[in-house]
């Protein structure tokens, strides 16, 4: 899995963040989607990475900018995972 995280302006509110959320997960196959206005930020836990260009274009036609993305592996962290 990959953690994917996006540094988007414009954000104001809960709504904004709900707003990107539901874009990305219409516009690709995500495990998780979680925005912060404050943080100015949204974190994707997907499966594959998605191509950058793509990523930009659906949070710009959502009403925001993108102002800088980074790609992670993301391994999840349980009661039972091991080190």
């Amino acid at each position: 899995m990959v953690k994917i995280t996006v540094g988007i302006d414009g954000m104001a509110c809960g709504m904004c963040e709900a707003h990107i959320n539901e874009a990305v997960r219409n516009a690709f196959s995500v495990k998780k989607v979680t925005s912060s206005h404050t943080k100015k930020e949204t974190i994707i836990l997907a499966e594959k990475e998605i191509p950058e260009p793509e990523l930009r274009k659906v949070v710009k036609e959502a009403g925001y900018d993108v102002m800088n993305v980074s790609w992670e592996p993301y391994e999840k962290k349980g009661l039972f995972s091991r080190k």
